[in-house]
């Protein structure tokens, strides 16, 4: 075969794995197609450096690991690495919250998730969340999944798993008081 008939061959023979596979590292639905027809545009493009090494497919995975990689790198880092700015936002030099960002009362919990506009205001807020720290919370709290698990699916640390949720809480609280409650800043 030559290369105009391999990459459409390849393109209807691996889409479904490909995607599957990506669905789980990234959870937009959108996002995992880009990164899987980013990964045949990169097998066209590098075409010539396949020689046959290895099997076509185990090649393609390769590509679309590191397409996720380059994705979240690229979309999170300065996010993920944040350093004691973050956490400055919230807490005074002692660690005790900072009087304009001490959590309120929100009352009961049941009304809150039953009300449509909150979850519209929960929805939004967690669109702001970088991709890994809102994959992250759903996992945990949502998905009911274990930090084991949401670690191997995510490929973080435990250490980089905690942080990413004590920051991603902050962040949806804040968030939250903004949008729904409507805090009045000080």
């Amino acid at each position: 075969m030559n290369l105009k008939e391999e990459i459409p061959f390849w393109v209807k023979t691996y889409t479904k794995d490909l995607f599957s596979y990506a669905i789980i590292k990234v959870p937009q639905k959108e996002v995992a197609e880009d990164l899987v027809q980013d990964t045949f545009l990169s097998a066209y493009q590098s075409y010539e450096n396949y020689k046959e090494k290895s099997d076509v497919k185990t090649w393609l995975f390769s590509i679309l690991k590191h397409k996720i990689a380059d994705y979240y790198r690229s979309k999170y880092k300065l996010n993920i690495e944040l350093g004691s700015d973050f956490i400055d936002t919230f807490f005074d030099k002692d660690h005790h919250w900072k009087p304009e960002y001490r959590p309120t009362n929100w009352g009961d919990e049941k009304e809150l998730l039953d009300d449509p506009e909150f979850s519209k205001a929960l929805h939004n807020c967690f669109e702001k969340l970088p991709q890994k720290w809102s994959s992250a919370v759903q996992l945990k709290f949502l998905g009911e999944h274990d930090s084991k698990t949401i670690c191997s699916k995510l490929e973080i640390t435990t250490s980089n798993f905690w942080q990413i949720i004590h920051r991603a809480k902050l962040q949806l609280r804040n968030c939250l008081e903004i949008k729904w409650f409507k805090k009045e800043r000080k």
